[in-house]
């Protein structure tokens, strides 16, 4: 890259320094991907051991241990040698980074594939982790971390996390690469994560003005094609970190994503309600048993019963209408706040009011 090329990057990025402080302007890297810089997934089917007797049950994972076993080089006679209890097969899943090079360690997650209880303590031995192309790129072993637990006693017991599946950090090896291509020789792509035609002009016209006039073409919503200047033929890396740290506005869509398996909600900055009237009650039902004794006396011949008499009780609390109104997302969680509903009651209420056209936001459930 010439000087005069970088001298006027780096004039445009003191220029808009003050910008860059305002929580609108976001640069440019943060925004979009340059194409063919991706990950790739990658999955084997690997064995577990070490179990504490919480592994697969006889079945069908008794084939499945001993295909991996004779895989590894060691022969079983008979299936009736395996203790499927102390392991179990797994799904040995891991993602592949963009330029990794032979030899970079990589994260691994292990998943339960048939009836295991729980991976605690266990180690993964050696798998072979491949692409779409049926070639290895990977191979993963190692102790497999759960983050949780799961105990029975006496009929109770405790659970925490879910213990069918793990990681192993660092738990692979690269051993073969992948070629990435993310340039013809004359253009690059940038491809927006979240596409928006407000958010690829703004990037489009920043960039022009650094570059130059027709150095950046939007394509749509999700992907602006960028000119390389002679100058920074030769030097790429430099070229594409120097129009990543170009802070541009994006467009901020008002949206409230949630989760209903774990009843996470997050509310964005833009979300209005109109004024509205919600009514919400909830109902209680509590199912209680009462342990009784049948005493026969003394002159009967009769044992003693003991049996159980189960109680249902209903209740419902009495609805409040309530009236909505949010400008922000403050006045929204306040107004929220004031029904004392549950996450998954502001679930539901979110999807209603959205049904009614009272909410002006766009509506995401994971």
């Amino acid at each position: 890259m010439t000087g005069v090329t970088h001298m006027k990057i780096l004039t445009a990025i003191l220029a808009t320094l003050a910008l860059s402080l305002s929580a609108s302007a976001v640069a440019i890297g943060d925004l979009c991907e340059v194409q063919g810089v991706r990950g790739n997934e990658l999955q084997g089917i690997g064995l577990v051991v070490g179990l504490a007797g919480t592994g697969d049950s006889a079945g069908s994972a008794v084939r499945a241990q001993e295909r991996a076993l004779r895989r590894l080089g060691i022969e079983v006679s008979s299936t009736n040698e395996l203790d499927t209890s102390n392991s179990a097969v797994v799904i040995v899943q891991a993602t592949l980074p963009p330029f990794a090079k032979e030899g970079t360690r990589i994260d691994v997650r292990v998943s339960s594939l048939y009836d295991c209880e729980s991976l605690e303590g266990g180690i993964l031995l050696e798998t072979l982790l491949d692409g779409m192309d049926e070639r290895t790129y990977a191979v993963a072993q190692g102790p497999v971390s759960t983050g949780g637990f799961n105990i029975d006693a006496g009929g109770a017991g405790a659970r925490q996390n879910h213990v069918t599946v793990g990681r192993i950090p660092n738990g692979a090896y690269v051993e073969r690469e992948v070629p990435s291509t993310i340039t013809d020789g004359e253009r690059i792509m940038l491809t927006l994560n979240d596409p928006d035609f407000i958010t690829a002009n703004n990037i489009q016209r920043r960039i022009n003005g650094v570059l130059g006039e027709n150095s950046a073409s939007a394509l749509g919503a999700g992907a602006i094609n960028v000119r390389i200047p002679n100058a920074s033929g030769t030097d790429l890396v430099e070229f594409i970190a120097e129009i990543q740290q170009l802070d541009v506005v994006a467009a901020q869509p008002a949206r409230i994503v949630v989760n209903e398996r774990t009843g996470t909600i997050v509310v964005g900055g833009n979300v209005v309600i109109k004024p509205c009237q919600v009514a919400h009650g909830n109902i209680t039902i509590e199912v209680s048993r009462t342990p009784q004794v049948s005493q026969p006396n003394a002159l009967a011949a009769g044992d003693t019963v003991v049996t159980e008499v189960t109680r249902l009780d209903v209740g419902q609390e009495g609805a409040r209408l309530m009236p909505l109104e949010g400008t922000t997302a403050s006045d929204v969680a306040q107004a929220l706040n004031n029904l004392k509903v549950t996450p998954r009651d502001m679930i539901s209420i979110f999807q209603a009011l959205r049904r009614a056209g009272a909410l002006d936001a766009e509506l995401e459930i994971m």
